[in-house]
């Protein structure tokens, strides 16, 4: 935790807002989208459906392919503490819903449902998009379904399968403008999707890396990706990391605070 206060200290010294980025491409990205102040009617769905998470008491049995949990001692879990834990915040789910609309992303990725608070996000970013998403844990996918359905959405595609078999046949002949990378939190795992889902890039793809400093492995894993030569501009906001592709920008890399 010590660790993590030190990076996050680091982060805030080195970190700047709108006025110190001479990208117009990032500077449109933080004050057109991060910063906007543009309300989504979808929202109000987005808050119940996570609220509805986050008040469900029934224990289910999870299987854990990642890094494992620092919180959870037992495989044995409260759905409402799956939701705390390992669900995104509001913060973080406004940011998607954000960042989905204003790219108007239409083919999207994301790997690591769990419950499902982020995949409805990423959904109600965009209702013409589609979103497949993988999880490896079936009970856990099975409450991700069920509020799916309770919420109608239609454009989600749920695959229950370890994540280096289902990646592999997402990813085949496939373009993605977006990809939400929040699975197995290791280094190893981490830059092994990464390699997969390059394949997938075009120009605007953007891909997004939930908890980069949640471990040195973690931070590790982004410093490679920053580097990655199909990688030309970054935005570090120390939750996430994102990623972008395109071929006119100079290789850049942003410290944002959010």
């Amino acid at each position: 935790m010590f660790t993590k206060f030190r990076r996050y200290l680091l982060f805030f010294f080195r970190s700047t807002n709108q006025h110190g980025i001479h990208s117009p491409f990032i500077y449109d990205f933080v004050t057109k989208c991060l910063y906007s102040k543009k309300k989504f009617s979808e929202w109000s769905s987005f808050l119940a459906n996570r609220q509805q998470l986050l008040s469900n008491n029934q224990q289910i049995e999870v299987q854990d392919f990642g890094a494992g949990s620092t919180i959870f001692k037992t495989n044995l879990r409260k759905v409402s503490d799956i939701a705390k834990i390992a669900g995104i915040s509001k913060k973080k789910g406004k940011l998607l819903v954000k960042i989905v609309s204003y790219f108007s992303s239409k083919d999207m990725l994301e790997i690591g449902t769990s419950v499902g608070i982020s995949t409805v996000a990423l959904s109600l970013g965009n209702n013409e998009g589609s979103i497949t998403t993988l999880e490896g844990c079936p009970n856990t996918a099975s409450i991700a379904k069920s509020q799916f359905n309770q919420l109608r959405l239609k454009n989600i595609k749920l695959i229950v399968a370890p994540f280096d078999i289902s990646l592999k046949k997402v990813t085949t002949n496939k373009t993605l403008d977006l990809i939400y990378f929040d699975g197995n939190h290791t280094k190893e795992a981490t830059l092994r999707y990464f390699e997969t889902c390059l394949k997938t890039v075009h120009n605007k793809s953007v891909f997004i890396f939930d908890d980069i400093n949640w471990s040195k492995e973690m931070r590790a894993s982004w410093e490679e990706i920053k580097q990655h030569d199909d990688v030309t501009v970054t935005v570090d906001t120390f939750f996430w990391g994102i990623a972008f592709f395109r071929k006119e920008q100079a290789k850049e890399h942003f410290i944002v605070r959010v």
